[in-house]
């Protein structure tokens, strides 16, 4: 199976009006390609929307559901919607921006009786509400998860590969050989200690490095197509 039929399995589904605008470049290119770093944006920026509309969705419901008893309830709920509805808007414009995939949102909620209570009713009953506000229940420990895993193979693959530039730092400056990998004392008081050191460890890690900076972007392209999915799902049509 070829990567282009990977991709679209993944997020390619029938669907009414969702439609990719960008090809994912090719693997040997995706490091240096702006799309990769669309979708590390996307990641990185995530988890402080994610925290914003899990508060906001936790918060209007439990408030929601205990007044439910007095008049207040429906409002509460009603605004819950209505909120999640906007955080849906922008969790779409940034599928749209940063994971190029462009989905259409679903349709306005239409009062079927006058004035504003009926508006409020409409807007508790409003399906598509409901399914942003579980968006922004569910997505979120995925935020924590796509934020972490991104930036930390990102950071330790460039490390590594970019070893050789600052190895001389360890020796001139902090006392010892180079990165030490353990330190301790057997049983009988004898120490172990191992540095990457010779020309050929140096090199060892140096290619580790590039193999993690090469295999980044594929992990990212993993994480953010459950997000497509999820937008697609949830904050679709």
């Amino acid at each position: 199976m070829s990567s282009e039929s990977i991709q679209r399995t993944a997020y390619d589904l029938p669907a009414a009006g969702v439609r990719r605008t960008e090809e994912p470049p090719y693997a040997w290119r995706a490091p240096f390609s702006a799309y990769f770093y669309r979708e590390l944006g996307y990641t990185l920026t995530g988890l402080p929307v994610a925290v914003a509309g899990f508060s906001f969705a936790i918060t209007l419901f439990s408030l929601g559901l205990g007044t439910l008893v007095t008049v207040l309830g429906l409002p509460v709920l009603a605004a819950l919607t209505a909120g999640a509805r906007g955080f849906g808007r922008l969790e779409r414009a940034r599928t749209r921006s940063m994971l190029a995939l462009d989905v259409p949102g679903p349709a306005p909620v239409k009062a079927v009786r006058p004035g504003s209570w009926g508006l409020i009713t409409a807007r508790t009953a409003d399906a598509a509400g409901w399914k942003a506000a579980l968006h922004q229940v569910l997505m979120f420990p995925w935020a924590i998860l796509s934020f972490t895993v991104s930036l930390t193979f990102l950071l330790l693959g460039w490390a590594l590969a970019a070893y050789p530039l600052y190895h001389w730092v360890y020796p001139t400056y902090a006392g010892q050989p180079g990165i030490q990998l353990f330190d301790f004392y057997d049983d009988d008081h004898t120490r172990h200690v191992y540095y990457i050191q010779s020309p050929l460890q140096i090199a060892g890690v140096s290619l580790l490095g590039l193999l993690v900076v090469f295999l980044t972007p594929q992990l990212v392209r993993g994480l953010t197509n459950v997000n497509r999915l999820a937008v697609r799902g949830l904050l679709g049509r």
